[in-house]
């Protein structure tokens, strides 16, 4: 396959300068990288009509028409986004809407692309795979090039290092031939990109899209595949056998780790760190969680936690593990922007859920109460959550720095607040370390940051350097928490620690939880208590039940006070009760990437 190339403008030193000041420490820059235009087929249906030079605008903190007609505008701009719209059937609703298209008048085609009503929601009209079907015995490669080379050349004038990085992008769409999300977005590391997309249409395997990101590579073309929802995925997403049954062996953890070293764990649609069947001693496990299928092989292979520890497994047992990636986070959102907090929340689905009513948080036809059919409206909808943002730890932002920091898995996810996360590991630390004016620039020369190896060697015992810092514009910290998985006796383990707690609590030594800080949130009007939790919480923190002869990994979540649920923003707004199946609070928080020990064996 050729390559194109789209050179760059030309950078400012001054700017390149100025932003490697603290280059030792790194700094935490946030962005979205699952972002739809009209583009996208569906993103179109729903009534999207914003261009990408539209998204990048809201990206620089811009205001844009939401396909619902009101403006939305970020409080802050983000320091990088990615425009990935669809590459299957790119750019064909927009360009079927053309009277002089050869399917403008074929009335099975305007069955489909009908924007200004919005047939394509499931139950509401015509259902997807049958859009998928007409649409994939009706190509138009035209369109999907012309598409194509607007997104990209969108990316380039809208770069502008040190302000805002654009990453050249595209979502991977597939699907199972029985059932569960397969979707990766595509991000390229530079200029050089594809002619076109590889989509749905040349395989629905995602271990094809790797070895098309490999021929790439090979001619130049640096890329990777992040997942996302594998909270929807049927237990295919982190399965036990490739796609074609046969085992897992090592040329296939590296191929996989080779082109997706993340997954975006939290997004619009739901959270996929881990779900309370599968981590029924995790009190915080039950986060946005969509009412998707309980049954546990269809839990299993479908949330990060248990997908690390399957890779803990056949490590272990195998030699090679699968699913050693870090976490970031993004909002999927089909309206070219997404808002990131949950008292601005406008959803995803254009036309669909722009409003309280259309995303089943109040109830329908002006009611002031809800009532048994109210309940059931809109299907998922309800259950849609705010999230979320990327976060990386790199030098300066530009493309290759913020990449960089993709393929070292020097990355955290945010369910939408700005919160700062650091995650070290080393036995080099002592007990005035945290007091040292340079602790960071310590921690990365004597030590690993998240996505990396700690090697268990000799007599000492590791430490780990967690440090939250609060989002100003958001709510203050509660408690900061370890999450590790080991490998005992063959068998996967897994513990919560809480590891720093808010105003001036400590950990209880046996339950290794904090107190509770008191902090509530009054459900009238979402104000929250007063005085209560941290601007930051900072700890040197070693395992308890450390064996350097087991596997295991560790990561960071950060929890913030409990504060409302968009969905109760929404109800409090429009005068009536809180739907009663819903969460009314939830608790914000931050994912860090793992650390993983490579334990001390015997003999090696």
């Amino acid at each position: 396959m050729s390559r194109r190339v789209h050179p760059l403008t030309a950078l400012s030193v001054c700017v390149l300068v100025a932003m490697s000041a603290h280059a030792a420490e790194r700094n935490a820059f946030y962005g979205d990288l699952h972002v739809h235009t009209h583009f996208s087929f569906d993103a179109y249906s729903f009534g999207n009509r914003n261009s990408p030079d539209v998204a990048y605008q809201y990206a620089r903190g811009g205001a844009i028409r939401h396909p619902s007609g009101y403006v939305i505008q970020l409080d802050r701009p983000l320091d990088f986004y990615a425009v990935t719209d669809h590459g299957l059937f790119l750019g064909m609703f927009m360009a079927m809407e053309d009277p002089a298209h050869p399917l403008h008048q074929d009335p099975e085609a305007r069955r489909y692309i009908d924007s200004h009503t919005g047939t394509l929601v499931t139950g509401r009209g015509p259902d997807l795979s049958a859009t998928v079907s007409y649409l994939r015995d009706h190509p138009d490669p035209g369109a999907a090039r012309s598409a194509w080379h607007e997104i990209i050349a969108s990316a380039e004038r809208n770069y502008e290092p040190g302000t805002l990085t654009t990453f050249i992008a595209y979502e991977y769409t597939s699907s199972h031939p029985d059932g569960g999300n397969q979707h990766r977005n595509v991000i390229f590391r530079g200029s050089e990109v594809p002619e076109l997309p590889f989509s749905r249409i040349d395989s629905a395997n995602p271990e094809d899209l790797w070895a098309w990101l490999d021929d790439m590579r090979a001619q130049g073309i640096e890329g990777l595949a992040i997942p996302h929802n594998s909270n929807q995925s049927l237990g295919r997403r982190f399965a036990r056998q490739q796609e074609s049954g046969e085992p897992l062996d090592a040329e296939y953890a590296r191929l996989r780790m080779r082109n997706e070293p993340l997954l975006e764990v939290t997004q619009i649609k739901g959270t996929s760190e881990t779900h309370p069947l599968l981590s029924p001693n995790d009190e915080w496990a039950d986060f946005e969680l969509l009412p998707l299928s309980t049954e546990m092989e269809h839990l299993r292979g479908s949330f990060a936690r248990d997908a690390y520890l399957t890779g803990l497994e056949f490590e272990e047992k195998e030699g090679f593990n699968p699913y050693k990636f870090g976490l970031v986070a993004a909002s999927d959102v089909h309206n070219s922007g997404s808002a990131f907090e949950e008292s601005k929340y406008t959803s995803k689905l254009g036309l669909h859920d722009g409003t309280p009513e259309g995303r089943g948080s109040i109830p329908p036809n002006g009611a002031k109460t809800w009532d048994e059919d109210h309940v059931g409206v809109r299907r998922s909808l309800p259950y849609f959550g705010a999230s979320g943002l990327a976060a990386v730890w790199a030098e300066e932002n530009t493309r290759e720095s913020i990449y960089d920091a993709f393929r070292r898995k020097e990355t955290f996810a945010t369910t939408g607040p700005r919160i700062r996360l650091r995650f070290f590991g080393s036995s080099g630390f002592d007990d005035e370390a945290l007091q040292d004016a340079f602790l960071i620039a310590k921690a990365y020369e004597h030590g690993v940051p998240m996505g990396a190896d700690l090697p268990a060697r000799g007599s000492g015992v590791p430490q780990f350097l967690v440090w939250a810092v609060q989002d100003p514009e958001s709510a203050k910290l509660q408690r900061v928490q370890v999450i590790k998985g080991w490998i005992e006796d063959g068998r996967p383990q897994e513990r919560v620690y809480d590891v720093a707690c808010s105003d001036g609590l400590e950990v209880d030594a046996e339950s290794h939880r904090c107190p509770d800080n008191g902090a509530a949130v009054n459900l009238t009007d979402c104000s929250v208590s007063a005085g209560l939790g941290a601007t930051q919480l900072r700890t040197l923190w070693t395992d308890p039940d450390f064996d350097r002869s087991q596997r295991a990994f560790y990561y960071v979540r950060a929890l913030e006070n409990p504060t409302c649920r968009w969905s109760t923003w929404d109800a409090i707004r429009a005068g009536t009760p809180p739907r009663p199946d819903l969460a009314t609070t939830l608790q914000e928080r931050a994912f860090s990437s793992p650390i993983w020990l490579i334990p001390e064996r015997t003999g090696e």
